[in-house]
């Protein structure tokens, strides 16, 4: 009866995973020579296991990254493009996400731009930080309706708070002057307090050019470069071999 008493006000306490755990592993044999202090460091464990697991999930569903699945264990690094695993490799242990650094990825269309971004993304998210991706074009169509809402203040909030936010696509399309104030706005208000990734078609060279109005060109890749790691992909579109070696 206390056995039963005990699971049920860990249920109660919201401890589903350490009352399975104390319940299947209470008999078990090779269990019985623990001591106290280690049988229950070993069902705190399986409760500490299973609240990270539910938030990685909850944060990956947040981030609605294009490439869910895009892992940094799976990058590619045979596709001729530039990409050094060393890199890839120094920044998997996040200093950068901690220091509000922030990554820049240009290169031609198919070479994998997005999938890095994203794989950034899911590590980041696998790690317990908060995560947001957006194409520039839906990032700029939201600030836009939220001004229209009343809501833009919240919105721009929103993209301050997490720990790392993502821009694909940028410049895919043309900015106009408000997208380009919206930038602004965006970089400004995660500037040394999260991480931004930045994924372009456009050499990175280029970007001053782009946004075209040159104080506000300055004024944001200044925060963008100050402190940044720079990927800057080249080579054939990696669908395209793919395509060839399956034909």
């Amino acid at each position: 009866m206390l056995i039963e008493e005990t699971v049920r006000k860990m249920q109660d306490l919201k401890l589903f995973a350490m009352a399975q755990a104390f319940v299947e592993k209470k008999d078990r044999p090779d269990h019985q020579d623990l001591s106290v202090q280690d049988f229950v460091s070993l069902i705190v464990d399986e409760e500490h296991i299973h609240r990270q697991h539910l938030k990685q999930t909850r944060m990956l569903k947040q981030a609605r990254l294009k490439i869910s699945a895009a892992c940094l264990e799976d990058v590619d690094y045979r596709h001729p493009r530039g990409l050094i695993k060393s890199k890839i490799v120094q920044l998997q242990n996040l200093n950068w996400l901690n220091d509000h650094h922030n990554l820049l990825i240009s290169g031609p269309t198919g070479v994998g731009k997005t999938y890095l971004a994203c794989a950034f993304g899911q590590w980041a998210c696998r790690h317990g930080h908060s995560t947001l991706y957006f194409r520039s074009s839906r990032l700029f169509g939201d600030l836009l309706a939220a001004k229209g809402e009343g809501t833009y203040l919240n919105h721009l909030k929103k993209l301050g708070k997490a720990k790392l936010l993502i821009i694909d696509d940028f410049g895919l399309h043309a900015m106009s002057n408000s997208d380009r104030k919206d930038f602004m706005e965006v970089i400004e208000e995660r500037y040394m307090t999260g991480s931004t990734v930045i994924a372009s078609q456009l050499p990175i060279k280029h970007w001053h050019e782009f946004i075209s109005d040159a104080t506000m060109a300055d004024a944001i890749l200044d925060r963008l470069f100050h402190v940044s790691h720079k990927f800057e992909l080249k080579g054939a579109s990696m669908r395209k071999t793919k395509e060839m070696s399956t034909v």
